[in-house]
């Protein structure tokens, strides 16, 4: 992966950050057990990434059979919402709005959706192709199996995708008490997130 000037690869700047929101769709709530969760972490992020007008692009997989995007997140504000059949999300009409927002490509993609073992991965597998730094958001990815969406973001750590929470995007993206948006950011991050369940390792 290409590194952009040392520390700063792990500092997100709005301005050259996408939000990639990877198939939350209605016919997932029942094969998804903690869906429910995952909809309010995605719900704050969502609307965190409004405040720091980072653009968002959405995907729905094959829409006609699985619906489209749960109606408890707000994406009006998406770049774009793009239907597809391809388990990745960068397909071609994705490509063309990165290339539309940044004249190129964004240097970050902060990526989360379902289901994380199989298009959130293959998403990520074709960013870090492209030599995009990307952010997986943990407690805004879930699989029908919690090992699945463990192990899958266990091997996208290994590739050098950073994993993260929606919590810690957001203070990252904030920076500073003094930023103009603290008053509008604050009240997100006052209630806890709901918990995901995610596997944790052995001190061992």
């Amino acid at each position: 992966m290409s590194r952009v000037g040392g520390s700063a690869l792990y500092r997100l700047v709005p301005s050259k950050t996408l939000f990639l929101l990877c198939d939350v769709q209605e016919k997932f709530k029942p094969a998804i057990p903690l869906l429910g969760a995952l909809i309010e972490n995605t719900a704050k992020l969502l609307a965190a990434g409004k405040v720091f007008q980072v653009p968002l692009v959405v995907t729905e997989q094959y829409p006609e059979k699985l619906g489209s995007t749960v109606c408890e997140l707000d994406v009006k504000h998406a770049c774009g919402n793009v239907p597809k059949t391809r388990f990745s999300m960068l397909v071609e009409p994705v490509r063309k709005k990165m290339t539309d927002i940044f004249g190129g490509k964004p240097r970050t993609a902060v990526l989360f959706g379902l289901e994380t073992h199989v298009c959130v991965e293959q998403t990520a597998f074709d960013l870090v192709n492209e030599e995009i730094d990307v952010w997986l958001v943990a407690d805004c990815c879930a699989s029908r199996l919690n090992q699945d969406r463990d192990l899958a973001l266990e091997r996208l750590r290994h590739i050098g995708c950073t994993i993260s929470t929606s919590e810690s995007v957001i203070f990252n993206l904030l920076g500073d008490k003094d930023h103009k948006s603290f008053k509008e950011i604050a009240p997100l991050v006052k209630k806890v997130s709901a918990d995901m369940q995610l596997w944790r390792p052995s001190k061992n």
